[in-house]
């Protein structure tokens, strides 16, 4: 084992996207991997599924369109939101609307 290998800890984060651009919402976890160098420095790593990829929170694109426009939410709101949608009209699809209906004002 590496001394790098012995210097990791890991922590377990899930978040709920929402593409302002073309409606797409999905859920992802990562394993973010605290590391610390042969130099004594801190970095993290993201990883899904054991590929390292860019952080969520940096420059989130949809994977649909492609765009930049993204809502990034906590846990559980894009599941909640089709859940509902499909509870008031069975065999439809969510709506971006039924994700945002939280942050609306009223």
């Amino acid at each position: 084992m590496s001394q790098d290998a012995s210097r990791i800890a890991v922590v377990h984060e899930s978040y709920s996207f929402a593409c302002m651009r073309c409606g797409h919402g999905w859920e992802q976890s990562y394993a973010i991997e605290h590391h610390t160098n042969a130099e004594g420095r801190e970095f993290v790593r993201y990883v899904v599924e054991g590929r390292v990829v860019p952080s969520p929170l940096s420059r989130p694109a949809c994977a649909n369109c492609d765009g930049h426009l993204v809502r990034i939410m906590r846990p559980g709101r894009v599941s909640s939101a089709r859940d509902a949608s499909r509870a008031r009209r069975p065999g439809h699809h969510w709506q971006l609307s039924d994700l945002l209906h939280p942050f609306q004002r009223r």
